[in-house]
């Protein structure tokens, strides 16, 4: 059963649900979320898909096709790799439920890049929630399964299950946001909000092909830091650090690096919800060079990446988009001009040495 190509191949029967979910670009808002800070996501057309259906023997059978892995586990298994993500889905949705998920096959197939700050994982976490929610329907009819309380499920399944202590970002981009909005997210009250690009833009998103992996410690690291900052500061989370003055008692230490970097970034935000496309931009460059300095989640090839659309005619503004230490940037474009400016700065980074791809549009 190597190489499935469809669920009906690989089970030889149809599957009994199926759910997509899409991956999603952050415009601004790195690190906020895991401070109770401000976001402002948007979905992008790739997705992943899910197709799910009761097992024939006493085992789960898990196929990712893009990867080219398969997991064959009983249901007291720990599970690890991509399995992680989708054992998790199930065991939190028991945790919440109360119900106990008979064995299962599922089929996963994903446009979503991994490893590039996309959201690959979120994807799949919102997707299998999604085929786990229509499959059992009958079962959860007294259970109220909101968009919102998926994502907190996603949330604690990629926390608990994969290890990687994230915020509620990606989850909640993935289970409510679409293409053509971003979604203002303010992560403490889960408080939402639906608003246009400014006036004549379009989103450019290019992979730098330096992948990220936030499972290695440095984003957990970054997060004790965080909360260790605020401890410090005497208040439950950096959001409720309003200006870089109150910071000075943590001035000389890598402490305060971290917490002017979330601080002025949740301003940011805030400063994007009301701003045309040249302020737009400016603030995200601003992001970058915090990202940069004060984070210090950059890479080389996202930094020369950001550079070069920086210094392009036609775009607004460019940063580093998700967990950090590679992966994608994004850049907020001329309405109409993402492609060939993507294709113009894709050749300029292969002449400084490195293969990066469009990813949006």
């Amino acid at each position: 059963m190597t190489n499935p190509n469809t669920y009906q191949s690989t089970f030889h029967t149809d599957p009994q649900a199926t759910a997509t979910a899409p991956g999603r670009v952050n415009l601004i808002g790195e690190h906020t979320d895991y401070n109770d800070g401000y976001v402002l996501p948007i979905a992008i057309p790739q997705l992943c898909t899910v197709a799910i259906g009761r097992s024939s023997d006493t085992q789960h059978h898990l196929f990712a096709t893009d990867l080219d892995q398969h997991f064959d586990l009983a249901l007291t298994d720990v599970p690890t790799g991509f399995a992680a993500y989708i054992v998790g889905c199930f065991r939190v949705l028991e945790e919440k439920t109360g119900i106990t998920l008979p064995p299962l096959n599922v089929f996963v197939t994903s446009q979503v890049p991994v490893g590039a700050g996309l959201s690959s994982s979120a994807a799949l976490e919102i997707a299998t929630l999604r085929a786990l929610r229509q499959l059992f329907a009958p079962l959860l009819s007294d259970i109220e399964l909101s968009d919102i309380e998926l994502a907190q499920l996603g949330q604690r399944a990629e926390n608990v299950w994969a290890g990687v202590p994230c915020g509620i970002l990606d989850q909640m981009a993935s289970s409510i946001a679409d293409e053509h909005h971003m979604l203002f997210l303010d992560t403490l009250t889960l408080e939402t909000k639906r608003l246009p690009l400014p006036a004549g833009t379009e989103i450019l998103v290019i992979d730098s092909r330096a992948p990220h992996n936030l499972t290695d410690g440095a984003y957990a690291n970054l997060r004790l830091q965080c909360e260790a900052a605020a401890r410090a500061l005497g208040v439950p989370s950096l959001r409720h650090i309003l200006e870089v003055s109150a910071l000075h008692p943590l001035e000389g230490t890598v402490l305060f690096n971290r917490a002017r970097h979330v601080v002025t970034e949740d301003n940011r935000v805030l400063a994007c919800l009301e701003a045309d496309a040249v302020h737009f931009g400016v603030l995200m460059n601003d992001s970058h060079i915090s990202m940069r300095e004060d984070f210090e989640i950059t890479v080389e090839q996202t930094d020369v990446l950001v550079d070069l659309l920086q210094n392009s005619s036609g775009v607004y503004g460019a940063r580093q988009t998700g967990g950090g230490f590679g992966g994608c940037v994004v850049a907020l474009v001329e309405l109409g001009e993402a492609q060939a400016i993507g294709q113009k700065v894709l050749t300029e980074y292969s002449s400084a040495g490195f293969e990066g791809r469009v990813v949006v549009p």
